[in-house]
C-alpha cells in the first residue's frame, strides 16, 4: 500500500484589494500577492473602491494615490470611518507633501513607482505581523469610565458625548480608551502605541496623531476638537474633561 498524505488543514487566506488605475501593474501586484497566500480583489477606480472595500473587508489595501474618481488619499479617508486594515499608498510622486498628505489620512507605508513588488510583499508582511492592538483584555474588564460629558464603556465598545452615541473604530476606541483610563497622564506616542499596537511594534509613531485626529472629528465638530483630546506639545496627549 502507499503512503498516504493528508491535507493540510485549510487556511483562512489573507484578502486584499489592489486599487490602482494601471491595470498591467495591478495583476503583477495580484500575482505576487496571490502567490505569497493573498485572496487578492482589484479595482482600477477611486470611486469604485469604496464599495468593494466595504463588502470585502480586506486585511490589506495597496492603494495607488493618483486615482480616477476619487484619488487615493479621499479613499483612504473613506476607509478610515469604517476599518483598520492596513494600507500601503503608492505613489509616482516622491515629494515629501504627498506622503504628509497620507499619513493624515492613515496609511501605514508608501512606496514610489518605480518599485520592486517583491518589497511590497514582504512591507505587507511585516505590516501584518504587527498586532493592531495589545492581547491583554484589560479594557474589557474597566469599569464605565466618565469624562464630563463623555462616557466611554469599555466592556461595551461604546462611546456617547451627551446623549448621543459615537461610532469609532477598534483601533480609535483603543486609543481613547488607553487616555481615558489615565486621565490626568500626559502619554507619549511611544506609550499609546505600546499599550494599542502592542510593544513589539515598530514603524512610524506619528501613526498616533492620524488616529487622535479621526477621534476628535468624531467626538466634536472643528472648534470642539481639544474638547477631550489635548495635545501637550513635546510630550505627547492627555484627556481632558469636556464640557
Amino acid at each position: 500500500m502507499g503512503l498516504v498524505i493528508s491535507p493540510a488543514p485549510s487556511v483562512a487566506l489573507r484578502r486584499a484589494v489592489v486599487v490602482d488605475d494601471e491595470e498591467p501593474l495591478a495583476n503583477v501586484i495580484a500575482g505576487y500577492l496571490e502567490r505569497d497566500g493573498f485572496e487578492v480583489h482589484q479595482v482600477h477606480d477611486g470611486a469604485e473602491a469604496v464599495p468593494l472595500l466595504r463588502e470585502v473587508d480586506p486585511d490589506l489595501v495597496v492603494l495607488d494615490l493618483g486615482l480616477p474618481g476619487l484619488d487615493g488619499v479621499e479613499v483612504c479617508r473613506q476607509l478610515r470611518t469604517f476599518s483598520d486594515c492596513y494600507v500601503i499608498m503608492l505613489t509616482a510622486r516622491a515629494k515629501e507633501v504627498d506622503t504628509l498628505r497620507g499619513l493624515r489620512v492613515g496609511a501605514d507605508d508608501y512606496m514610489t513607482k518605480p518599485f520592486s513588488p517583491r518589497e511590497l510583499v514582504a512591507r505587507a508582511n511585516t505590516l501584518l505581523r504587527r498586532p493592531r492592538r495589545a492581547p491583554a483584555p484589560v479594557i474589557e474588564a474597566s469599569p464605565v469610565i466618565v469624562i464630563g460629558s463623555l462616557t466611554l464603556d469599555p466592556e461595551s465598545r461604546e462611546v456617547r458625548v451627551g446623549t448621543e452615541q459615537i461610532l469609532l473604530t477598534r483601533t480609535e476606541f483603543d486609543v481613547l480608551a488607553a487616555l481615558a483610563r489615565r486621565p490626568k497622564t500626559v502619554l507619549s506616542r511611544r506609550s499609546l502605541i505600546d499599550e494599542v499596537w502592542g510593544p513589539g511594534w515598530v514603524g512610524d509613531e506619528h501613526l498616533v496623531d492620524v488616529h487622535v485626529l479621526h477621534v476628535r472629528k468624531k467626538l466634536g465638530g472643528q472648534a470642539e476638537r481639544q474638547r477631550f483630546i489635548r495635545t501637550v506639545r513635546g510630550v505627547g496627549y492627555r484627556i481632558g474633561a469636556g464640557t
